[in-house]
């Protein structure tokens, strides 16, 4: 009975990585559509302060939500903490993301950008990276925590046979 509940568990365990590697792929997808919905709005003729509307709305709900749910999937797959937290990463980035927009605007004046808020912009963008580069190890992690662990028995049982 107690080899069924241990199968069980395993079986839970194996199907909830895949889920928070499922996720984390949705989320690599959502990064790198984020860059194209960021150059569709840059393009946009006339400029429009819905030029970035696809690029605002996957940045602020899209991928936060993928985010909280990887997260919640490894948690709930116990992988290890580093997991979690590459999985949670992109979260805080994206709110790195909203405080450079908002110190940004602090320091443009009235209709023109200053050179000080040209370059705190610039931030954004290689924050984008940073997210699209975190992002990808979470997948990484992801994958490598799909492999089955070799345990203590079967090793000893294999060098027996």
């Amino acid at each position: 009975m107690q080899d069924l509940l241990d199968n069980t568990d395993l079986m839970r365990g194996t199907v909830v990585r895949r889920v928070y590697f499922g996720l984390s792929v949705l989320l690599v997808f959502a990064v790198v559509l984020q860059f194209y919905f960021a150059a569709v709005g840059a393009f946009s003729k006339p400029q429009t302060d819905s030029s970035y509307g696809l690029h605002s709305l996957n940045g602020m709900m899209i991928i936060p939500l993928l985010s909280i749910l990887a997260t919640i999937a490894a948690a709930m797959a116990r992988v290890p903490g580093r997991a979690i937290g590459l999985a949670i990463a992109p979260l805080g980035l994206v709110v790195v993301q909203v405080l450079i927009i908002v110190i940004g605007k602090a320091f443009t004046d009235g209709d023109n950008t200053t050179t000080a808020a040209l370059v705190v912009y610039g931030l954004h963008a290689v924050n984008g990276l940073a997210i699209m580069a975190v992002s990808g190890a979470n997948v990484r992690t992801a994958r490598l925590l799909l492999r089955p662990a070799v345990s203590p028995a079967a090793t000893t049982t294999g060098a027996a046979a």
